[in-house]
């Protein structure tokens, strides 16, 4: 497989002619994204981008679970170094760009929770399929962070600004059947036909005229570069906040398994 020789948290294989499938795997995490997960993340989009042989990629997360999100040491790096937040708001940024700008359809098989920045992938797939009870949730004002990542790129365009801004300043959990009455997910389907029903439909584009597909999405796309700005202006609101006293009583209260008590 080459290319894809040096990934440690992503494994990825060919689930059928044509169908390259990335799965995002931190056993015993719940596919929490640590740095090396988010710079594979970023990464990836562009391998698989450049690889003649995939025509269509699918991404989803080992076992029933998608990604619980950044892991606290990540977190915590960004609290405490200026180049961990220069590196990582970079690697956040190519995430969201690089699945955007790849050529080639992306599927996402949303099972379990989806959060941060494992959400940001499985939102901004060109069609998304999560299972009934599939928990998403941004999480970024629950840690004491703007929602920055990918939420303001795309939300608004898919839910609505009012749905959008309700789950995303509230932190409220969305079932798959709750995200596809929005209009956030592509389809939601029973928890035990995600992956099947997200590969039936990679087959269908991977069968299809590769060049039509590809400038249809790039087309399309260029809905969300429009808000490119506004992505960068969150992103940037975002990790000013990793330094600041909200988000250190964010991950204290994940820590000590408590409501956090934000402004006391």
């Amino acid at each position: 497989m080459g290319r894809y020789d040096a990934y440690e948290r992503l494994k990825i294989d060919w689930a059928a002619d044509g169908v390259l499938r990335v799965t995002i795997s931190t056993p015993g995490k719940l596919n929490a994204v640590d740095a090396a997960g988010h710079r594979e993340l970023a990464e990836v989009w562009r391998d698989a981008d450049a690889d003649d042989d995939a025509r269509v990629i699918v991404v989803r997360g080992e076992g029933t679970a998608f990604s619980a999100g950044g892991d606290l040491a990540m977190i915590e790096e960004m609290m405490t170094g200026h180049a961990a937040r220069r590196r990582i708001m970079r690697e956040a940024r190519d995430i969201v760009m690089n699945v955007l700008n790849c050529s080639k359809p992306v599927v996402s098989a949303v099972q379990g929770p989806a959060v941060g920045a494992g959400l940001a992938v499985a939102l901004l797939a060109d069609v998304s399929v999560a299972g009934r009870t599939a928990k998403i949730i941004d999480g970024h004002t629950r840690l004491g962070v703007a929602a920055g990542d990918h939420a303001a790129i795309v939300w608004p365009l898919l839910c609505g600004l009012a749905k959008a801004k309700y789950y995303l300043l509230l932190n409220n959990v969305l079932t798959g059947e709750e995200a596809e009455r929005i209009g956030l997910v592509s389809l939601c389907v029973d928890d035990a036909e995600v992956h099947e029903r997200a590969l039936e439909i990679a087959g269908r584009l991977a069968a299809g005229p590769a060049e039509a597909l590809s400038f249809t999405k790039h087309a399309l796309n260029n809905w969300l570069r429009l808000a490119g700005p506004t992505f960068d202006a969150s992103l940037a609101m975002e990790f000013f906040g990793f330094t600041g006293p909200d988000v250190r009583e964010g991950v204290a209260a994940i820590r000590e398994k408590r409501p956090p008590a934000f402004g006391q």
